[in-house]
């Protein structure tokens, strides 16, 4: 069993409230979650207007899977324009 563990920055430019910010990441998470069948959730600056931290997991027998599906993640919030994606750490513990 491997486990694949990645943690994302999100920076939203122009929210003023947390009402916006987390409309914005729920969606995000919602939609991550019903694409790739991970294990998603906010993990830090819950109290933040404009800075959220995602992290999100994939347990697999493939190593090789796990960073496909992360660059393939990667790619999908970076093209989403409602905020910016910072910080990226991934790690994978067998």
């Amino acid at each position: 069993m491997i486990v694949g563990v990645l943690t994302a920055h999100l920076s939203m430019q122009g929210i003023t409230s947390l009402k916006g910010k987390r409309s914005i990441v729920k969606s995000v998470i919602g939609r991550l979650k019903s694409r790739f069948n991970i294990s998603i959730a906010e993990v830090d600056h819950q109290d933040s207007k404009t800075i959220a931290v995602i992290g999100i997991s994939i347990v697999s027998n493939d190593s090789h899977f796990i960073n496909q599906q992360f660059d393939t993640i990667i790619n999908f919030m970076r093209n989403d324009g409602r905020f910016y994606l910072g910080q990226i750490e991934r790690e994978t513990f067998s």
